[in-house]
């Protein structure tokens, strides 16, 4: 098969959870194990970082990509989903999973992939496990898909795990309540293997704490350990303070990924670099902050508060849950200390909670309702009346370009479009048609 060949195939005959939501989600490990017994179980010949949680898990892993390959590691990196291109799924020191490799991988594994019909993250967990091995990585950060306990990547032994946060998101699969939704998170915590909290709320505390006793996994809260100060924000980077609690020590930062929410994330960062220099990883200090002026650079991380032009400003992220669009709504506070009007496009999928998401946005914004072109996308007709009931309103577009364009037109100089809701949405975006800065 040719390159294009192996994406159709892949895409047509796997069940994908970007096409078709929770039908695609598989509630055992046995397609991942049958997969890697398959392959030799490459996941157990490299060593690896495992990281969870409902926001920031993708940030996470790429700023501590970014650190590790910095430092001279050859670093491998699993995220999803992809936005442009579905190599980007698999990195080796920011460089993209060769077409080559893909077209081989999916011809190696056809015959049992075609018994036992794996999802597609199914399929590509084991391709990316199979890469990093053979390209004998001196590391791997691996991202969940969703969840945790159940997840195809939770097949690993890692060296350190990390949960971001917990969060209302998933919930037809994951548990209606944050203690459930904790749970499966806590199910990537191995015995004897460290985990870093990044942040916690009172209803989960004791599910992380309970969790981490049972297998006697130490266990770091990265909120208490670090606090961030003197916060400072353009619309290239964003710097901050951050102080050691333990050590009283404080150290400045700039960071590429300048979405205000980065500031949470960098206290995760911090606290799981200190463990990984606990087991002998080397990183100097000038190795560090140089990574995280350049994560973008590095390791290819777009769409988290990624600014494409300044007149007006125009925003894209991927934020597609409450919580996630409410810390983005936080970081407008910082943008201009000029009154201007918000422009928000947006679109969701139809297995996120939009009651949630619709009550969380401003009623004076500006509308401009939209729709990423998949099966799962509510369509942007359904969108505007659904918001409308929330008191937000303005008008719907069947293509997310046109909705900016429109948002162009009608926006002053000094105003901000904000385009946030799905990532599929901000996957359609081109941004050479609207890149100014």
């Amino acid at each position: 098969m040719t390159y294009p060949q192996t994406l159709d195939y892949l895409y047509a005959q796997l069940p994908m959870y970007s096409r078709i939501g929770a039908a695609a989600y598989k509630e055992d490990l046995h397609n991942t194990i049958a997969l890697c017994n398959a392959i030799d179980n490459p996941q157990t010949k490299f060593k690896s970082i495992h990281i969870a949680g409902t926001n920031g898990k993708g940030s996470t892993s790429h700023m501590l990509a970014a650190i590790l390959q910095q430092a001279g590691y050859k670093t491998g990196l699993y995220t999803s989903p992809h936005l442009k291109d579905f190599r980007e799924r698999i990195k080796i020191n920011g460089q993209m999973i060769s077409q080559e490799f893909v077209v081989d991988f999916v011809e190696r594994i056809k015959t049992i992939s075609e018994e036992i019909n794996p999802s597609f993250f199914e399929l590509t967990v084991a391709m990316a496990f199979d890469h990093f091995e053979k390209e004998k990585v001196d590391i791997a950060i691996i991202e969940t898909g969703l969840g945790g306990r159940l997840d195809s990547t939770n097949v690993i032994t890692p060296i350190l795990s990390i949960i971001t946060n917990i969060g209302y998101d998933h919930m037809d699969m994951l548990g209606d309540t944050l203690e459930k939704i904790a749970t499966e998170k806590a199910g990537i915590i191995k015995p004897h293997i460290p985990v870093v909290i990044g942040e916690y709320l009172p209803e989960t505390k004791n599910i992380f704490i309970n969790k981490a006793l049972a297998c006697h996994a130490p266990i770091y809260f990265a909120q208490d350990e670090y606090e961030v100060s003197n916060v400072t924000y353009n619309l290239q980077w964003l710097g901050c303070d951050v102080t050691n609690t333990e050590h009283h020590q404080t150290e400045s930062f700039e960071l590429d990924l300048n979405g205000l929410y980065q500031t949470k994330n960098i206290r995760t960062v911090l606290c799981a670099e200190g463990i990984l220099m606990q087991q002998g990883f080397r990183i100097k200090n000038a190795n560090e902050k140089q990574a995280l002026k350049n994560v973008k650079k590095l390791t290819g991380l777009y769409g988290r508060w990624d600014v494409i032009s300044d007149k007006p400003i125009i925003v894209l992220d991927v934020a597609h849950n409450a919580d996630g669009i409410k810390q983005i709504l936080q970081h407008t506070a910082l943008v201009s200390s000029e009154p201007m009007d918000w422009h928000i496009v947006i679109g969701l999928v139809k297995d996120k909670d939009a009651d949630k998401i619709f009550s969380t946005l401003p009623k004076n914004a500006i509308y401009y309702f939209s729709n990423a072109h998949i099966e799962r996308a509510i369509p942007h007709g359904d969108l505007k009346e659904k918001a409308a009931l929330f008191g937000l309103h303005g008008n719907s577009y069947d293509d997310v370009n046109t909705a900016i364009h429109a948002a162009k037109a009608k926006a002053m100089p000094e105003d901000l479009i904000l385009v946030c809701g799905s990532v599929f949405l901000i996957a359609e975006v081109d941004t050479d048609l609207f890149r100014r800065i």
